[in-house]
């Protein structure tokens, strides 16, 4: 009988194997037949139970279900389902644990959520498991900027700071000060002798020093030392930095200027002037309610273009860290004015501010322009003037105030020296002398313009304002685009269409008879989805029979877009924003109607940070298919140039460089996993480094002819000058057609620059001969260096 009952148990087991074996079969024939049908979920869900019940199965359905995974993310990503989203992820992770892909979509969905650390540790683990995984390489590479600060590695490397500190925290602790609290960059909780903090930003008070010293005085430290008393330092409460004394001074500066003030009355024949007043985000801020950073800042010793100094050095304010009436006294404090007397004349662009932080009785550190620190320096911009220049002997004041963490400088104007007003004898630079007197000058000048509601206004980030000053950008735009229109209409003459740059484009009476005798006059569409505010819809609006569709976002920015098409008098009906359209921003590249294709579409190819856009490639592939016959897309290629260089700046900047600038301490490895290969937002004509080669084309991307790019090119650089290779930078050529090209480095150029900075220094001499590997892999760009 045990014969028996074994024999049946057998058959047990082979009908189970036999039903899940036909189970398995079923759900994988409907999870394609559902694939087939764009039915994500129900694939998914069938992927899954096959995977429970074949675990053998994995290794070959592993890239379906890949793909399955991805796209019913995204489907719920747009359902806003998000923890069904997250649950879906966990399952598959559970199957495949060490998987790359799904290690990285998991990050990106994380990253868009804005879930950067979590999202920084799924990139890490794909990129730990593969190497060669570009597109988890580079979303780390974009994730490591967002947590690590590039100023991280600058600061790490500073020597100086670090030794400054060093000194000063020796002393305390012989002097009696035992117990010990950075803050910055742990949690107390003891009460201490001495606080260590350096929570400073190129304005002092950015990082929320004021706060944290409040919180450490109250709770933290002990009394501080009684006046007047010897007693041991391990007995009260102390603090490095003990103070710190605020400098100003006004300047003109060609490069801040282009950045915040829109400095230009016609732009490629759009009127400007009168029509819109433009403001970028710090200035507005000085009206707002809301906390926002109430200055940009600049390294000004390699600003482009330099600067001048219109004022001497002025004490703006000093601070007691070591006094805590005096910490809580600075955010009730009025606003107080300050003078500055203009030592030479010039145009008044900013007010640069920097401190000098004195850690003890022995020991400072200055973050003056002239000091090499790992400190910028903080830049008030000048707006809303309606006359700039300043001479000799005139006066700039302004008002200065702490509020919402922050020090602000506000309501920068100029008191020109035919008011009377004398400061020669002034003992102290923030004395005003007669304020009355002073009051009833600044009130009878008319140095503002009236934000009365007449004028509208706009606010844009500063690259904004930078590329609307580009005339140049704008003009070849517009003859590239005139070129197309007329290619498409050659009945049309070249002053009609405005081709020759100096037409005043499609007269406006031929305008509406065609619209009156039943002809469309709008017979070219125009596509503009490039970053941000642009005016090139109003650009190619003038150019001929056109409707132009902007993908500007902002109401504010509409409204502007609206009032200058206004002041250029061209019809309404010429402009048209077309995200308005749409129910989904996925779907922008489309036709406009259905019985109408584009004409021209613009592509924003290059980030601002020197970077290619992510995705264009895809997008350029579904422009492709919406273009009229012989319509084209902007740009039409994209020369990518590059050169060795030799940079020590560069090294310092991308990652920790040894034990010695800190202090022996082996922080490199820890902090240098969050090094990224290549460092933007470069101003090459700044740089500190030496070319060691000429520039070479390394890259062509064609967005018209796709079948002209190569994933990878091998380049040949002939080495002109002896030295070490620290980097590669690079930048781009864009062109709109063989005729007209844009140049991302030319001085006037909203582009900042990119540079691969490579792991190990390569020692050259003239004459060597080095190759670089170039790869390109959808929009990412690698650069390796071979011998």
């Amino acid at each position: 009988m045990p014969n028996s009952n074994a024999k049946l148990h057998s058959n047990h087991r082979g009908g189970r194997e036999a039903s899940r074996r036909e189970l398995v079969s079923r759900s994988l024939q409907s999870a394609q037949h559902c694939l087939e049908n764009q039915d994500f979920g129900t694939a998914y869900a069938h992927y899954l139970l096959v995977l429970n019940l074949a675990p053998e199965l994995k290794t070959t359905v592993k890239e379906t279900f890949q793909l399955t995974l991805v796209k019913w993310a995204e489907e719920l990503d747009s359902l806003a389902r998000i923890q069904d989203l997250f649950n879906c992820y966990e399952q598959a992770l559970e199957l495949y644990p060490n998987d790359e892909v799904i290690c990285n979509s998991m990050g990106e969905h994380l990253f868009r959520m804005g879930f950067r650390d979590e999202a920084a540790g799924y990139f890490h683990k794909a990129v730990k498991l593969n190497p060669d995984f570009a597109d988890a390489k580079e979303n780390f590479y974009r994730v490591a900027n967002w947590l690590v600060e590039r100023w991280h590695f600058i600061m790490l490397n500073d020597a100086k700071r670090n030794l400054t500190y060093l000194r000063a925290i020796e002393n305390a602790v012989r002097s009696g000060s035992k117990s010990v609290l950075d803050i910055g960059t742990g949690t107390g909780i003891l009460r201490v002798s001495l606080v260590v903090t350096e929570t400073v930003d190129a304005g002092l008070f950015g990082e929320g020093i004021v706060e944290s010293l409040i919180h450490a005085w109250e709770h933290l430290l002990l009394p501080p030392k009684p006046k007047n008393q010897d007693i041991s330092a391990g007995d009260y409460g102390r603090i490095i930095p003990a103070s710190a004394t605020i400098f100003g001074m006004a300047v003109e500066c060609k490069e801040i200027r282009r950045h915040h003030r829109v400095g230009v009355q016609e732009v490629a024949g759009v009127c400007l002037s009168n029509s819109v007043q433009f403001f970028s985000p710090t200035y507005a801020a000085a009206g707002s309610e809301e906390t926002v950073e109430p200055y940009t800042t600049e390294k000004l010793s390699r600003i482009p273009g330099g600067y001048r100094a219109l004022t001497e050095p002025c004490q703006v304010m000093t601070v007691d860290f070591n006094d805590l009436q005096e910490l809580k006294s600075l955010a009730a404090r009025k606003p107080w004015k300050l003078s500055l007397p203009v030592t030479e004349g010039g145009i008044l662009d900013a007010v640069v501010v920097w401190f000098v932080l004195q850690l003890d009785d022995e020991h400072s550190l200055s973050t003056s322009p002239s000091e090499e620190t790992c400190w910028e320096q903080a830049v008030y911009s000048v707006q809303g003037l309606l006359d700039y220049s300043v001479k000799t002997g005139d006066t700039v004041m302004m008002e200065v105030c702490c509020q919402d963490c922050y020090l602000k400088i506000q309501k920068i104007t100029s008191l020109p020296s035919e008011c009377g007003m004398d400061f020669s004898d002034r003992d102290n630079v923030l004395s005003l002398g007669n304020e009355a007197e002073l009051c009833n000058a600044l009130a009878g000048l008319q140095t503002s313009t009236k934000q009365d509601g007449s004028t509208p206004v706009c606010v844009l980030e500063s690259t904004e304002i930078a590329l609307l000053n580009d005339i140049a950008y704008h003009e070849c735009f517009k003859a590239a685009m005139s070129k197309v229109l007329l290619s498409l209409n050659p009945s049309k003459d070249l002053h009609s269409m405005d081709v020759d740059g100096h037409g005043s484009g499609i007269n406006l009476q031929e305008h509406q008879n065609m619209s009156s005798l039943g002809v469309d006059p709008d017979a070219f569409y125009i596509l503009d989805v490039s970053e941000g505010f642009s005016i090139l819809p109003i650009i190619a609006g003038k150019l001929g029979p056109v409707r132009a569709y902007s993908s500007v976002e902002k109401d504010q920015h509409q409204a502007a877009l609206n009032v200058i098409a206004e002041a250029n008098h061209f019809p309404k009906e010429t402009l048209e924003f077309w995200l308005s359209h749409l129910e989904e921003e996925s779907v922008v590249l489309q036709r406009p109607k259905s019985d109408k294709l584009w004409s021209i579409i613009i592509l924003d190819v290059i980030e601002t940070s020197g970077l290619i856009q992510q995705e264009v490639m895809e997008k350029a592939a579904i422009s492709r298919c919406l273009l009229h016959s012989g319509g084209k897309i902007f740009p039409q290629y994209v020369l990518v140039y590059g050169m060795l260089v030799e940079s020590e700046s560069l090294l310092l900047e991308s990652a920790v460089q040894g034990t010695e600038p800190t202090l022996g301490f082996n922080i490199a490895p820890f902090i240098n996993q969050f090094k990224v290969p290549v460092r933007v937002y470069l101003d090459l004509s700044t740089l500190p480094c030496v070319p060691l080669s000429k520039p070479e084309e390394l890259l062509r991307l064609d967005l018209m002819n796709p079948l002209l790019n190569s994933p990878s090119r091998e380049v040949k650089v002939q080495i002109c000058k002896s030295g070490q290779v620290t980097a590669i930078p690079f930048w781009y050529h864009i062109h709109l057609d063989e005729d007209h090209s844009l140049n991302t480095f030319d001085e006037f150029s909203h582009w900042k620059q990119a540079a691969v900075v490579l792991d190990q220094p390569i020692p050259v001499q003239v004459g060597d001969e080095l190759v670089l590997d170039v790869q390109h892999h959808k929009s990412n760009i690698s650069i390796t260096v071979k011998r």
